[in-house]
């Protein structure tokens, strides 16, 4: 390995074990495309040129046969139950405006397909980069005089995965320039950045060592093209923000605040790693 050493994977309570479908910092040995409600998926594209690989996979190429077929099928994915329940928050009238989301979007959710393929991206009038929580919660404190729901927790992760939903098959194409240009470059410094008691960075598992088995998993390249996603670990959908928290505590280190400025622009950076690869989500994973 190179910038990750054995003791500390295992101080990490990480067992390493070989695996015959991948090489060490390769691909899955079969690209297997795949498609969901009748939606051809495009799982591997050429790196982003401030990439030092070449090819981008989804996270989805580097699961179990079975953890897949999950995801193939919305009836079988766990992770359409909160969409489920996400559409019932849609059209329930909270806050003093008397209003629910249809309210505003008569069109339903279809109205925002396209959304998530440039989320996270810069709001000129509120003059900040947005992620797709801070519309959902700008819109339910500004249009239905609602509370702001948690950051990470049901309600919120629900909802963000009906609206991702919307722009399935749709490519991710994520600015990096013009305003955002300052906060891509911090989050590019924080994905490089060794930090924790283990020394180690996003980088150490997702760009030089993707293709390890550690254990029963296999690193993938930390695409987030699939989040929120239904983590069978855990039984419920997972934000961006939660995943980058539990690989931080894995490292030792300490997370950042929730919906804070960090996690926005590391966000930012992985999300523009995986552009070229098509919105999938709700995905599931071990």
């Amino acid at each position: 390995m190179k910038n990750i050493t054995l003791s500390a994977i295992l101080s990490a309570g990480i067992a390493l074990a070989g695996s015959a479908a991948f090489a060490e910092g390769q691909p899955p040995a079969e690209i297997k495309p795949f498609v969901i409600d009748g939606i051809e998926m495009v799982a591997e594209a050429q790196a982003p040129d401030f990439i030092d690989i070449p090819e981008i996979f989804s996270g989805w190429e580097f699961r179990s046969s079975e953890t897949q077929e999950l995801q193939l099928d919305d009836f079988d994915n766990p992770g359409m139950l909160e969409v489920d329940n996400a559409l019932d928050n849609w059209n329930t009238v909270e806050g003093t405006a008397g209003k629910s989301c249809a309210s505003c979007h008569a069109d339903g959710p279809e109205e925002f397909a396209g959304l998530a393929t440039v989320m996270p991206r810069w709001n000129a009038d509120k003059g900040q980069l947005e992620t797709m929580e801070d519309v959902i919660n700008r819109m339910r404190v500004e249009n239905m005089g609602a509370e702001p729901w948690k950051w990470g927790k049901t309600d919120l992760n629900g909802m963000v995965a009906l609206i991702n939903l919307q722009s399935r098959g749709q490519v991710r194409n994520v600015a990096i320039d013009g305003p955002v240009a300052d906060l891509w470059a911090q989050g590019e410094e924080i994905y490089y950045r060794k930090q924790g008691q283990l020394g180690m960075s996003c980088s150490s598992c997702h760009e030089e060592n993707y293709g390890v088995r550690i254990r029963a998993e296999i690193l993938s390249q930390g695409q987030t093209n699939g989040f929120p996603v239904y983590r069978l670990k855990n039984a419920h959908l997972n934000s961006v923000e939660n995943r980058f928290k539990g690989c931080m505590k894995n490292m030792r280190a300490e997370p950042y605040t929730p919906g804070g400025p960090e996690f926005h622009a590391l966000e930012l950076y992985v999300a523009s790693r995986g552009n070229g690869l098509s919105i999938e989500g709700p995905g599931v994973r071990n």
